[in-house]
């Protein structure tokens, strides 16, 4: 197919395409500039003479689902001073065999799909060119080290690369945007990430880890803690589960299996059961005594945490909160005095989940992002091309994939 005009395809804006062809399952696009006159990059001087011409083979972006590639007429002027040089050109940079916009979507795929195997597939380009554009991507965008807002939340994933199992996600609690990861999650490098960028740092919000607590308290000195409340309300839930799978031993195969399947009925709220599910209830509980007062212990510390959320008497939330430990302690349950121990240890943070209202719940969706991400790609061995990813993804929310 014979042209000689100027089309506005993407990325080839001002470039007359002299030819358009199939080669194969590829398609060719023949291409030059229209002559301007060049400064001459020794003398300065402007010059409109042509020296000769070189065709330069670029790969350019899918046109109609189809590889394309564009054979690039380029000119080379001369300049009266003896110097040969090439003309400027908007779409490709020089010695590069690959257009702008070819670098601007693969830089931009890198980030956004599921695997650097599939963003080379998609564009026709091996893992390793993608692998290469994802490290200028990171090298440019990525801050490293931030100095962190006033109210932080951390979590920790499991991301097993070469950096350990587990590393450590930290955000910003008010706004929920992920800011860093750590490596890992030991206590040392908490304490010296937090000692480095945490001066501002007044509030951190966390799941109960006892690590977490001390690297926070010994690099901030005073801040405020804050518990995220699914965590706390789980040492309950493990308790009454506890119970359950102790007393259901003494049952009849049929009612243990049937109980451990319909173990739901237990952690539903009272008054939210169905009628099906409250005979089911009933049942078991009357089954076990034991079973039974640790069913009424859950339903007080319910009670007890609905009402919390709806005062702003944390004097009152307090004290109702020592009323339950005495009635877990008149009960004399184990599992339920180990789950109390654990709310006593961690009580100013749990207080302190009613004053201010931040939770870690978009952490965990997060988390489970990451979670995608890890099995999409089978895993990935090096830390800092995951922790890029994750934080590069996010960065990117807003950007559409289907580009190119």
């Amino acid at each position: 197919m014979h042209m000689n005009n100027t089309m506005n395809i993407p990325g080839l804006k001002g470039v007359e395409v002299n030819k358009i062809e199939e080669v194969g399952d590829r398609i060719a696009l023949y291409v030059s500039l229209p002559p301007n006159p060049h400064q001459c990059p020794a003398c300065g001087t402007l010059t409109k003479k042509i020296h000769d011409y070189r065709i330069q083979k670029i790969k350019h972006l899918k046109w109609f689902e189809r590889l394309s590639v564009l054979f690039y007429k380029r000119r080379r002027y001369a300049c009266p001073c003896g110097k040969r040089f090439s003309e400027k050109s908007p779409f490709v940079d020089k010695y590069q065999r690959y257009s702008k916009e070819w670098n601007r979507v693969v830089r931009i795929r890198s980030v956004k799909a599921k695997t650097f195997k599939e963003a080379g597939e998609v564009l026709g380009t091996s893992s390793s060119t993608v692998i290469r554009r994802f490290k200028e991507v990171a090298k440019n965008e990525m801050k490293t080290g931030v100095r962190l807002p006033k109210a932080i939340a951390i979590d920790e994933y499991k991301g097993d690369t070469d950096a350990g199992t587990y590393q450590l996600i930290i955000a910003n609690a008010e706004t929920h945007e992920p800011l860093d990861i750590l490596p890992n999650r030991r206590k040392d490098t908490i304490k010296d990430y937090l000692y480095q960028y945490g001066a501002d740092v007044e509030l951190v919000v966390m799941d109960m880890n006892p690590s977490f607590k001390a690297a926070v308290k010994t690099a901030l000195g005073r801040p405020v803690i804050v518990a995220d409340r699914f965590h706390y309300c789980r040492y309950i839930y493990w308790a009454i589960d506890e119970v359950r799978r102790k007393v259901q031993k003494e049952w009849h195969a049929y009612d243990r299996k049937k109980c451990k399947r319909m173990r739901h009925v237990l952690y539903k709220r009272s008054e939210k059961l169905t009628d099906k599910h409250r005979w089911y209830l009933n049942r078991y509980l009357s089954m076990s005594d034991e079973l039974k007062t640790a069913y009424e212990l859950k339903e007080a510390y319910c009670e007890w945490f609905d009402w919390a959320k709806t005062t702003d008497d944390v004097v009152k939330v307090k004290r109702r909160l020592q009323d339950f430990y005495r009635k877990v302690e008149q009960a004399k349950i184990p599992a339920f005095l180990k789950a109390i121990q654990t709310l006593k240890n961690w009580q100013v943070e749990i207080l302190n989940s009613f004053s201010f209202k931040y939770s870690n719940g978009f952490l965990e969706g997060i988390n489970n992002k990451t979670k995608v991400m890890k099995r999409n790609a089978y895993g990935f061995k090096r830390f800092d091309h995951f922790r890029a990813k994750i934080l590069l993804n996010i960065q990117y929310k807003e950007i559409g994939v289907h580009l190119g």
